[in-house]
């Protein structure tokens, strides 16, 4: 009797750390796929705009303009502010081009009506050639973490998608499995405790 019911409580601190550690992976992965999700629907709703979640947006720095501040392979995030939030010192992701440039706001002027920002990197000797305006902009900085580009990309292409569906669906099925074994089992006590309760009856 001890041996089954000790067998029985490292059954149920197994089964609880597993709970645990299922719980801790939902609250990890459930986010990511949501936010995955929702940026491929956005890109394939505006192919030519950078699809962001609840107004916030993430780039992997790939040049050393804005070193020591910003450095190659850190991940950083930007959130799309009114153009009266923006001022000068400010550092903002902005199109030059093709690309996506992360520099600071050095001067705010109007010019026609509009107001034109001229940027300039922290490590660059010179401000950049071409001044931008309101709608070149895609964000303001928020915060960055270091050396966590890589980790930001694999997280944010379809691939990791799909393993993490495939890993939630599986995860699911077990548990649905288990779920169903436990009722058959409580099933059979249930039954045969109406049996044994009868023949001690009788």
């Amino acid at each position: 009797m001890y041996k089954i019911y000790d067998f029985k409580q490292k059954s149920k601190k197994i089964h609880k750390i597993y709970k645990i550690i299922q719980n801790i992976f939902y609250i990890i992965i459930m986010p990511i796929i949501i936010i995955n999700i929702t940026l491929i629907i956005k890109t394939f709703i505006n192919p030519e705009e950078i699809p962001d979640f609840l107004g916030f947006k993430n780039f992997i720095i790939v040049s050393q303009s804005m070193e020591p501040n910003i450095k190659v392979g850190d991940a950083i995030f930007i959130k799309e502010v009114e153009e009266t939030e923006l001022k000068v010192n400010d550092i903002i992701s902005f199109h030059d081009g093709a690309d996506i440039n992360t520099h600071r706001i050095k001067d705010i002027v109007e010019e026609n009506g509009k107001k034109v920002y001229t940027t300039k990197g922290d490590n660059n000797k010179r401000e950049d050639k071409n001044k931008i305006t309101y709608k070149d902009i895609e964000g303001k900085y928020l915060f960055q973490i270091n050396n966590f580009g890589i980790i930001a990309k694999i997280l944010k292409s379809k691939i990791t998608l799909i393993i993490l569906l495939i890993f939630v669906t599986l995860s699911i099925i077990f548990n649905y499995r288990i779920y169903k074994r436990q009722q058959e089992r409580d099933i059979k006590r249930r039954n045969y405790e109406k049996i044994h309760q009868l023949q001690e009856k009788i």
